[in-house]
């Protein structure tokens, strides 16, 4: 039997609530690209299962846009000391810890929207390539001073070794 993970009480930092703007609109243009050639494709053929695809995907895009709000607040970061713990997820909850000594870039990125919102995100990159981590819906300020800091932890534990 495998042991309940042992998280500190340490408060989760989260990601800004205009974050939900974003996934929002996101998943919004994405299922418009989808389902209108879907829709026309049903239209044209009148089949009824290709009808039944669409709105059997417009139901689940509806579906992902109405738990956005949740997901977006499940996604949270706390720095320890050694490493920084990121997690996500409603249902299936993913938790990272990154040590510090192992980042080798900090990258900020901001997309049109995001930008508009006065958003970033925070891409972390190590030598592993399975522990990509984006922390997105940061704002901007925040998101500089988190790397600034990440950056300098990174370089004082990269020299202990």
């Amino acid at each position: 039997m495998t042991e309940p993970l042992d998280i500190p009480a340490i408060e989760w930092r989260r990601v800004s609530p205009k974050y939900v703007v974003v996934d929002v609109v996101g998943y919004i243009i994405f299922a418009l690209i989808v389902l209108a050639p879907a829709t026309l494709i049903a239209y044209f053929t009148e089949e009824p299962w290709v009808w039944a695809a669409a709105i059997a995907l417009a139901v689940i895009f509806l579906l992902t846009i109405v738990l956005t709000p949740r997901r977006v607040k499940s996604i949270g970061y706390q720095l320890r000391e050694d490493d920084l713990l990121f997690r996500r997820g409603i249902m299936f909850q993913r938790f990272v810890a990154i040590p510090y000594g192992r980042m080798q870039l900090v990258d900020i990125n901001r997309g049109p929207l995001a930008r508009a919102l006065g958003l970033s995100e925070l891409k972390f990159v190590t030598a592993a390539a399975a522990s990509g981590v984006v922390i997105p819906g940061l704002p901007e300020q925040d998101a500089e001073d988190l790397r600034d800091k990440l950056v300098s932890l990174a370089e004082s534990r990269r020299a202990g070794l």
